[in-house]
């Protein structure tokens, strides 16, 4: 039998799909399939050169959005992304200043930023439903507007009242950069091109949680901490003009296209039919091309386009209940204690993060005093040796996780299996714990800036397999729960982050700071290595879990 009529065997769990139905010659499958309204931001011209997605045959003949309104939008999201990064992660470079002028304790700032690591686990929890009800344009606006005037109360700063609220509301609305991408993301572009757009979204994040405190360092040198703050202020005034007379309303619902058969993932399949089977169990079927009926699509032009005026319309309301929508607020909780992969993932990232966020307030409270008396721009360089880590990380790492995973498909008869990613993480597990273990004892000790400076780089290096591999692996297996998967993973990145933020200073004062630095990279190195543990029990789980994960992506088909 040809491999182009071989459709995934339903009793495969999630994720498991055969790779060797992939075809660069043939045409694009487009998933989630487009509509004929011309309002639609999804439609466009495929690449018919790309590999064959999942879902329906369609061929596209017009397009409803030109590329460069969808490109417009999220050049403005990804806009939100570096200031968001940057408000949260400006104000270490401001500390010794601070510290100065208003008296406040290195450990007072070091708690301040761990409530805002804090706020940004529970942000997103209340915020989201109203995304999902309202559309994305609404909260864009109004949490730039409201970044905005919090970067001007940072600006007139004067007591602890003043830090502790700053530091919590912003991250609370800055909180939405974490998962409202991924939502716009899907609003505008296919499947097979959402991987490049997360990437790039990856990229501006790491551009902004790195080079803002550079930028802030030489800011407070030059005109002082407040200017930091009004800086920012002015930056998101700007983006604040550029939502309002320019980002379009994304969220979209339409009915099915007239000719097309629609797989219904929820309903039963009928006895011994394999192909339905299939998509019902969430596993992706490759249709054979010749056996897909379809018809082109064609704009309906008889449906009234929407003016410049309502396109800007500060709000949509969608036909869902809010009730309804307000059942994302719980359900990633009970998708991450139902499902262990889940979980893992999601304990794993919030570890890789805390390697970051631990250091910076570790450079920012230690390294203003001998023997490196480092002022707020020194503190700021030490953002360089991280930013390049994660670059290099990411350039290196991206083409090669796809090489390994696409090998190892190959060799094995041309399945692939979601846990084929985690192996590249491995061969980088030993960089975290050495990174931190050269930053740590480097500044315990006292030595030259370069070894914490390039322990650092090391760490960041390691990160980003680490941290790709997390969200990689829960895309690939559980992709119809992927959206509350992600704001569970979240949750708990912020949650385990915060901890380590706020029990830093006291286990420093217990243990001193080259023990607590050897234990914290002895645990990373043990919930690395759980990766370990999924590469060789992952299929298992998810055969075992694969009704609580079809139970979950039905109960989100209906939404």
């Amino acid at each position: 039998m040809s491999p182009h009529s071989q459709n995934i065997d339903p009793a495969w769990p999630p994720g498991t799909v055969r790779l060797d139905d992939l075809n660069a010659g043939s045409e694009v499958i487009l998933e989630p399939k487009p509509s004929k309204d011309p309002n639609d931001p999804l439609v466009s011209i495929p690449d018919l050169h790309a590999p064959i997605m999942r879902a329906v045959l369609i061929h596209i003949k017009t397009k409803n959005w030109p590329r460069w309104r969808k490109h417009l939008n999220f050049g403005l999201v990804s806009y939100y992304v570096v200031m968001v990064m940057a408000l949260v992660n400006v104000a270490t470079v401001t500390w010794g200043p601070l510290n100065i002028e208003l008296g406040f304790s290195f450990a007072l700032l070091n708690d301040s930023y761990a409530a805002g690591c804090g706020a940004l686990a529970v942000g997103g929890i209340f915020l989201i439903p109203f995304a999902l009800k309202f559309g994305r344009r609404p909260i864009y606006v109004l949490s730039t507007a409201i970044q905005c005037g919090i970067s001007i109360w940072s600006a007139r700063m004067q007591n602890v009242a003043d830090l502790m609220l700053v530091n919590i509301l912003s991250c609370i609305v800055g909180a939405l950069s974490e998962v409202m991408v991924q939502m716009t993301v899907a609003d505008i572009y296919f499947v097979h091109e959402r991987g490049l757009m997360n990437t790039i979204y990856y990229w501006f994040m790491t551009v902004g949680t790195s080079l803002a405190p550079l930028a802030g360092g030489f800011i407070t040198l030059s005109q002082g901490w407040r200017w930091v703050w009004w800086w920012m202020a002015i930056l998101f005034g700007a983006g604040l003009l550029a939502f309002i007379f320019l980002y379009e309303e994304t969220m979209f619902a339409f009915e099915p296209i007239d000719g097309v058969p629609v797989a219904d993932r929820t309903a039963p399949a009928p006895p011994g039919d394999k192909d339905a089977e299939a998509l019902v169990h969430g596993d992706v079927a490759i249709a054979k091309r010749d056996e897909v009926p379809y018809e082109p699509v064609e704009v309906d032009y008889s449906i009234p386009k929407k003016t410049y005026l309502q396109k800007l319309a500060l709000w949509s309301d969608s036909p869902v209940s809010f009730g309804q929508v307000a059942k994302h607020s719980y359900r990633p909780f009970l998708i991450m204690f139902s499902i262990p992969a889940v979980l893992f993932m999601a304990i794993e990232y919030g570890i890789m993060t805390a390697c970051t966020t631990v250091p910076v307030t570790t450079l920012s409270s230690v390294m203003t005093l001998p023997p490196y008396n480092f002022g707020s721009a020194q503190i700021g360089l030490m953002g360089i040796p991280p930013f390049i880590g994660t670059c290099l990380a990411t350039v290196i790492c991206g083409p090669l996780s796809d090489s390994i995973a696409l090998y190892l498909a190959k060799r094995n008869g041309g399945i692939y299996e979601p846990e084929m990613r985690l192996w590249l993480c491995l061969v980088f597990v030993p960089l975290v714990p050495a990174g931190l273990f050269m930053f740590g004892i480097g500044l315990n000790n006292g030595s030259h800036w370069i070894l914490p400076a390039f322990g650092l780089g090391v760490s960041a290096f390691g990160v980003v397999p680490a941290s790709s591999a997390a969200l990689t692996y829960l895309t690939d297996a559980y992709t119809d729960i992927i959206a509350d998967s992600v704001v569970a993973l979240t949750f708990i990145r912020n949650v385990i982050s915060t901890l380590f933020v706020f029990v830093l200073q006291p286990w420093v004062d217990r243990v001193g700071l080259n023990w607590f630095y050897i234990t914290f990279g002895l645990i990373t190195m043990v919930v690395m290595f759980g990766n370990v543990f999924f590469i060789y029990f992952g299929k298992t789980f998810r055969i075992k879990f694969a009704h609580r994960y079809r139970h979950f992506g039905a109960e989100i088909s209906v939404l």
